[in-house]
């Protein structure tokens, strides 16, 4: 066994996987498995991974399924105690492993996630206030956007499989979806330290990729509420969300002209809430 195994997902990224890899194999921690999950790259990924000539590191070539289901199959080769994300276009500073494993041991907590570095199109940007890392039980701030980074995150092994995982029928989202049920169990800490370099602004992300992100979002709420044990202050919270989402995505819809849309997702959030729609409007 191992303390970490880290996990870079990846797809047609040859021009910016090897400095996400080169980040993790420099970490000044030294106990850790990388796993690149290599999800049916038609560039040459493959070539720029064979390069690579080091014990920890192991490539997993699979049809292409998804950044969900690359994660997951990373983490069920895993044989660290925690696991820990890494986007094939980000990158970690070199004391991010030994940072967040002393913190995740000091605290005892099952998930954390570290502050980051923002770069758009190779500028540093500063994140909106409403994206600001959270520390502890920020549950009812998450349901309006996503507020933990998968290459800023770090988890237990066994909260991961018992939590279930990515979902693997989420397109998009899929990672405000497992931090949602993560929450719905216990706090997230944070490690107030700049140790996750996060590019962005590039046409291949799945926030670029996919037009009304939100559906996505209504899909993972509807499911929750129709699977997860929760308080009441949590379901309704939930509701509240899930129909505040709802009303602007049908209303884009209808301005567009997409009627039936609208109406299937007004059916898919009246069949998860515990009561009338009617007076939430």
């Amino acid at each position: 066994m191992v303390t970490v195994t880290a996990i870079i997902p990846t797809y047609n990224r040859a021009g910016m996987v090897g400095e996400a890899v080169d980040s993790v194999l420099s970490q000044t921690f030294g106990d850790f498995e990388l796993f690149v999950v290599d999800d049916g790259s038609t560039d040459d990924t493959a070539g720029v991974l064979a390069r690579f000539e080091d014990p920890r590191l192991a490539v997993v070539r699979t049809r292409n399924r998804g950044v969900a289901a690359a994660r997951n199959l990373g983490v069920g080769m895993a044989r660290g105690r925690f696991v820990a994300f890494l986007d094939s276009d980000d990158t970690w500073l070199p004391e991010k492993l030994a940072r967040q494993t002393a913190y995740m041991e000091r605290t005892g907590l099952a998930a954390s996630q570290t502050q980051e570095t923002w770069i758009r199109r190779g500028r540093r940007v500063n994140p909106r206030r409403a994206h600001l890392k959270r520390d502890g039980d920020f549950f009812q701030s998450a349901l309006a956007l996503c507020l933990v980074s998968p290459s800023s995150a770090m988890i237990r092994g066994e909260f991961f499989d018992r939590v279930g995982g990515f979902d693997e029928g989420l397109p998009a989202c899929e990672d405000y979806d497992l931090w949602l049920r993560m929450l719905l169990r216990g706090p997230i800490g944070l490690v107030d330290e700049e140790l996750t370099v996060r590019r962005g602004g590039r046409p291949d992300q799945l926030s670029a990729r996919f037009v009304g992100l939100d559906l996505f979002r209504i899909r993972s709420l509807a499911k929750i509420l129709g699977a997860e044990k929760m308080s009441p202050w949590h379901r309704d919270c939930m509701e509240k969300e899930l129909v505040r989402k709802a009303r602007i995505y049908a209303g884009g819809c209808i301005k567009r002209g997409r009627d039936e849309e609208a109406l299937r997702v007004w059916e898919l959030v009246r069949k998860s809430l515990r009561g009338p729609l009617e007076g939430r409007l």
